[in-house]
C-alpha cells in the first residue's frame, strides 16, 4: 500500500478530484433554496398589497370620469299620429220624447197603450168621456144653422132693397141699413162656423193620440179617471201627464267635446260607441250637429251624435263611450311626456348640440296622447332630445350620451308610440 505524499506541514493536500457526497448536496440545496422561497413570499405580499390599490385607483378613476359630465338619455322626434281617437262619456237619448196631456176634460173611458207598447203615430192611447162636451157641440151647431138662416133673410132682403133703390122707390138710407145689417148677420154667422169648429177641435181631442213612433215609457191614469184640459189627471203626483212617449228606433247622444278638440269634431267625423252591457260590441254612429259655440263653463262643445238602434239594444237613458276619430292635415313631431321640462317661462325640452352641450328650448303642446304629446312649434326633426331630464339641467352644460346596445356613444332613437 503506497503511503500518499504529505506536504511540508505535515498535514494531508487537499484533493481536488473528491466528489462531495450526498449529505453535501443537501446542504448546498438547502442554502439557496431558502432565500428564493423568502424573496417570493415577500413579493406575493407585496403584490397583495399593492394589487387592490391600483385596481381601486382604477376604478376611482372611472368612476371621476363618468361623474365629470352628466350621461343622459337622448332620442330623436318622431311624426305624431294624423289621427288621434278622442273617448269621452256620453247620454243616451231618445230622438224624440214626448209628455201627453189631456186637451179636454171628461172621464177615462178606456186606454189601449200600457207601458212598454210600441205603437205608431196617429194611434188612439184613451178614450175620454165627454158628455158636456157634446152637448154644447149640439148647441153651437144649433146656434150656427140660426145664425146661417138670419144672414140668409138679411142677405135677400138687401138685394131687394137695393134693386128698389134703383127705382128711387125706397130712400138710401134705408138701403144702406139693410145692407149693414146683411153685413152683421153674416159676421155672426161666421162666429157661430168658428165656435162649432173648436168645439168639433176639442170633441176630437177625446180620443188620445200618439204623436210618433214610438214606446210608452209611463201611463199615469186608468178608467174613470177624472181629466181636465192642460190640468191633472184624476192621480194624484203625475203632473197632468197621462202617458209619456219616446223614440227609441233611433237615439241622441250628447257628448261635451273639449276646447282643445272643439275644431277638429265635423259633422261626418267617423264616431262609435261602447257600452259596459256589450263589450265586444261596437255601435256606429255619425255626428249629426254641433252647439257651434263654447260652453263659457266648462269650456266644452255640446256636440249630438246620432245612432241607429232599430233592433232596440240600446235603452235610452244608459251611459256610452263614444269614440271620436279625430283626423289632423298636418301632424306635428311628438316626443314622451317625460322629455318635458315645466320652467316658469313656459314648457321647455332638452336638446343636445353638436358639440354635446345642452340647449333648452321652449315649446307650444299640441294633442295630448297620455304617454307622449305632440308638440307644435318649437322643435326640429333632426334634434336630439334627452329623455328625463333632471329639474337642475341648464343651458350650456356639457353631457354624455349613454350608449345604445353595447355601442359607445350612440344616440337612441325614440320607438314610435301606438296611439288609438
Amino acid at each position: 500500500m503506497t503511503t500518499p505524499n504529505l506536504p511540508t506541514g505535515g498535514e494531508p493536500a487537499a484533493r481536488t478530484d473528491v466528489v462531495p457526497t450526498e449529505p453535501a448536496l443537501a446542504r448546498r440545496k438547502r442554502r439557496y433554496v431558502l432565500p428564493v422561497a423568502l424573496a417570493a413570499v415577500a413579493a406575493a405580499l407585496l403584490a397583495i398589497g399593492i394589487a387592490p390599490r391600483l385596481q381601486a385607483s382604477t376604478a376611482l378613476t372611472k368612476q371621476v370620469d363618468a361623474q365629470r359630465y352628466l350621461t343622459v338619455e337622448a332620442l330623436t322626434p318622431t311624426r305624431a299620429p294624423a289621427s288621434q281617437e278622442l273617448l269621452l262619456p256620453g247620454n243616451v237619448m231618445p230622438f224624440a220624447d214626448a209628455s201627453i196631456y189631456a186637451r179636454t176634460s171628461g172621464y177615462i173611458q178606456h186606454w189601449y197603450a200600457d207601458i212598454g207598447a210600441k205603437v205608431k203615430a196617429g194611434q188612439t192611447l184613451a178614450d175620454i168621456d165627454t158628455p158636456e162636451l157634446d152637448a154644447q157641440l149640439r148647441q153651437a151647431r144649433a146656434d150656427e144653422a140660426t145664425a146661417k138662416a138670419n144672414y140668409t133673410f138679411a142677405n135677400s132682403t138687401a138685394q131687394r132693397w137695393q134693386t128698389m133703390l134703383q127705382t128711387q122707390s125706397v130712400s138710401q138710407q134705408d138701403a144702406d141699413a139693410k145692407t149693414s145689417d146683411s153685413a152683421a148677420k153674416l159676421a155672426a154667422w161666421q162666429a157661430a162656423q168658428a165656435n162649432v169648429a173648436r168645439l168639433a177641435e176639442l170633441v176630437s181631442y177625446e180620443k188620445v193620440t200618439a204623436p210618433f213612433d214610438g214606446v210608452i215609457t209611463a201611463r199615469n191614469v186608468d178608467v174613470g179617471a177624472l181629466v181636465t184640459a192642460g190640468g191633472s189627471p184624476g192621480i194624484a203626483a203625475t203632473g197632468g201627464e197621462l202617458f209619456h212617449i219616446e223614440q227609441t228606433d233611433r237615439l241622441r247622444v250628447y257628448v261635451d267635446v273639449p276646447q282643445n278638440d272643439a275644431q277638429g269634431v265635423t259633422p261626418g267625423t267617423k264616431v262609435y260607441l261602447t257600452t259596459q252591457q256589450y263589450p265586444e260590441r261596437k255601435f256606429d254612429a255619425t255626428v249629426a250637429r254641433s252647439a257651434d259655440s263654447i260652453d263659457p263653463v266648462s269650456r266644452t262643445l255640446r256636440v249630438e251624435v246620432d245612432v241607429d238602434n232599430r233592433d232596440g239594444t240600446l235603452l235610452p237613458g244608459a251611459y256610452a263611450q263614444v269614440h271620436l276619430a279625430l283626423e289632423t292635415a298636418h301632424p306635428s313631431l311628438e316626443v314622451p311626456v317625460s322629455a318635458l321640462l315645466f320652467r316658469p317661462d313656459g314648457v321647455t325640452v332638452a336638446v343636445i348640440g353638436g358639440d354635446d352641450k345642452v340647449q333648452l328650448k321652449a315649446v307650444t303642446i299640441g294633442r295630448d296622447f297620455g304617454t307622449h304629446v305632440e308638440v307644435a312649434t318649437g322643435l326640429a326633426a333632426t334634434d336630439r332630445v334627452i329623455n328625463n331630464p333632471g329639474d337642475a339641467i341648464s343651458s350650456g352644460e356639457t353631457v354624455r350620451v349613454a350608449p345604445e346596445n353595447g355601442a359607445p356613444g350612440a344616440t337612441q332613437a325614440a320607438t314610435p308610440a301606438k296611439h288609438g
